[in-house]
Parts: structure tokens; sequence; C-alpha cells
């Protein structure tokens, strides 16, 4: 009898041995309103990714692309940070730091994770009751933090400059607001681990293109103690603690296992196929992001279907432990989204179809 989604993920994750590789393709709402009745040809043509997609779903006309994704609208979070972008559907940045004077720490107050998220409100009794109709389902349940929720939530409210020479400085401010912070987070971990959710995602950016955004003694002393004071309830409960990171993390890898990851999310190219194959695979779960920068966008239908080939042969194995995810964003054209899709139906199944041997 065939693995269920769940089990199959679940088995990847812990390396004893799924049916089949986990393969996500994430089109942003910029790509989609940039191509709309192109990109859905390609969605409709792989029902594998869109399960159940058909042409013509989407009201066009209707389209909102969600707070701080539309462009030109100031958008101010539940944390008091007012966001800005130029274009539909790609998530703006923080220009108006609520925090950028220190003083305004003394009376500052986080939102209550208990009934506010950052850009929503929460009920946590229909989260609960969803969750649990899913498990009944039989599907893999998963919560998550807000993208950003500790180190990038803090140059969100301190502004990026203040924020690099606070870690510069040492300053002891920085400790009160990590604990400020991780107030608000412990409240959503505590509610999804009451649920007895599958995994719990802990996603934010922790690289720059060549080296990791503060350096790893700092990382090490100032935001690792957090993640573990975070994760080690989700793993003292049996749950798979996932993640995203963009950027270049080689030299945060030893640190994020140590705090507590199942699943480590690193870019492809930016740190090395090779590099993950020799410091990583094996040790954690690999979800290789797919390379959004050079390949996917401006490489060929060939180029795309070799780098997925050579990802899967080096990174992936008949045990499990590589799951790809591939995120769309413009100008990819929709031949390019197509061969990605492709590819990734290739060879979800080149460890385990005896093509691997």
């Amino acid at each position: 009898m065939p693995l269920t989604e769940r089990e199959n993920y679940v088995r990847n994750v812990r390396m004893t041995g799924p049916e089949w590789m986990p393969c996500t393709v994430a089109i942003s709402g910029a790509s989609w309103n940039q191509w709309r009745n192109e990109m859905e040809d390609v969605a409709a043509r792989h029902p594998l990714f869109f399960p159940g997609f058909q042409k013509g779903q989407r009201d066009w006309d209707a389209w909102d692309p969600g707070p701080a994704h539309r462009a030109g609208e100031r958008y101010t979070d539940a944390w008091g940070c007012v966001w800005y972008t130029d274009i539909d559907g790609l998530e703006g940045v923080v220009i108006e730091h609520p925090l950028a004077d220190w003083d305004a720490l003394a009376t500052y107050r986080p939102p209550d994770a208990s009934v506010q998220l950052d850009r929503s409100t929460v009920d946590w009794e229909q989260v609960r009751q969803r969750t649990l109709a899913a498990k009944a389902a039989g599907q893999l349940t998963a919560g998550s933090l807000a993208h950003g929720f500790l180190l990038m939530r803090m140059y969100y409210l301190r502004g990026f400059d203040n924020l690099m020479l606070d870690f510069a400085t040492e300053d002891p401010r920085l400790d009160d607001l990590i604990a400020l912070i991780n107030e608000h987070n412990r409240i959503i971990v505590d509610q999804y681990v009451s649920m007895g959710v599958d995994m719990i995602d802990f996603p934010e950016d922790l690289g720059t293109q060549t080296a990791s955004l503060i350096s790893p003694k700092h990382f090490h002393r100032y935001i690792m103690p957090a993640y573990q004071s975070l994760m080690q309830p989700v793993r003292d409960a049996g749950i798979i603690c996932g993640s995203h990171s963009d950027g270049c993390i080689m030299e945060l890898i030893d640190d994020l296992l140590e705090a507590g990851l199942d699943i480590v999310n690193p870019q492809d190219l930016c740190n090395g196929i090779d590099n993950l194959a020799r410091e990583v695979k094996g040790r954690v779960c690999i979800k290789l992001d797919v390379d959004r920068q050079t390949v996917v966008p401006f490489g060929s239908p060939d180029d795309i279907h070799d780098l997925i080939e050579e990802e899967v042969r080096k990174l992936g194995s008949p045990q499990g432990g590589l799951e790809l995810v591939c995120g769309i964003y413009p100008p990819t054209p929709p031949e390019n989204v197509d061969a990605v899709c492709s590819a990734m139906e290739e060879f979800r199944t080149y460890w385990f179809d005896g093509r691997g041997n």
C-alpha cells in the first residue's frame, strides 16, 4: 500500500525511506500577476504541484496582493513597523522602525500573540479545530512563526544599520529586545505544540549572498540560545523543527543543527551544492531552495533540467533527506516554470525507483 503524503514527508525528514522526494513549486503573486493566463496554462499542465487548479479560477480584476505586498501602499503591522513595496505581489521592506531610538524600548510592548499575529488577528480555537480535522483526514499538519521571527524582526524594529552597530558594540539592550520578541514567539509555539502538529517552521533569512548576515560569533551569542529556547519544547514533543533561511548560511550550519533544526533550507548556488553534500548531507534533512537568481529565471530548459538532476544526484539518497522547493519570481518566464515542474516530476523518484542504484 503506498504511503500517504504525510507518511512520506515524515519519512523523508527522518531519513527512514520515503517513496518519493517532496517537491514544491511556489509561484509568487508578482509572477502570477505578470504572466496571468500563461502561468495558468503551466499550472494546469502540472497537477502534481497545483492540485485542483483550473484555468480561469483566478479573478484578476479582484486580485489583492495582501498586506505589505500592495504597490504604493504604506502598511503598518502589529509591531508598528511600516512596510512599503513598489511591485504588487512582492513583499516590501520596512521603512519606519518603531525602536530606531532605544529609548522607546522602555514602554514598547509586542502584540499579544494569544489574539494578534504580525499581520492578522488569530483565533487559536479555530486553528485547533482545523488542525484536528486535517489530522483526522491523515494530512500533514504544520504551524509556523512569522517569516522573520527573530533576527529579521530585530532589524525591522531597530533598523538594519542600527542593529548591525548594536551587534558590533554588543549593546546590553539586545538581550532585552530578544526576550521581548521571544515572549511573543513562545505563545505561538506553545499553541502549536498543544495541538500536536507534525511540524513547526522557524523561517527567517540568515545570509547575504556570500556570508551570514551577522558574524558566527554574534549568532552563537545572541540568536542561537533564543532559537534553542523555542525549539526545545518542539523537539521534546517529537515535533519536526523546520526552517527557511535565504542566503549563504554555511558558517551557521553547526549552530542551526545544535539549536534543534530537523530541516535546513539552504539556497543551492550561493551555499554551493558540493559544500552542502560535504557538510550537511546525511546530518539533517535538506530542503533545498532551487536557484531563483540565474538558472531558473534566465537559463534554458536544459540548464534547469541539468541543475535539478545534479542536485538530486549529489544530495539525495535512498534513505531520503532531500526536499526541493523552487520559488518563482519575476522575470521568470512560464516556459522555465514548466521546465522546473517537468524536471522535478522526472527526478522526484530517482532514488526510489532503481535509477539511483
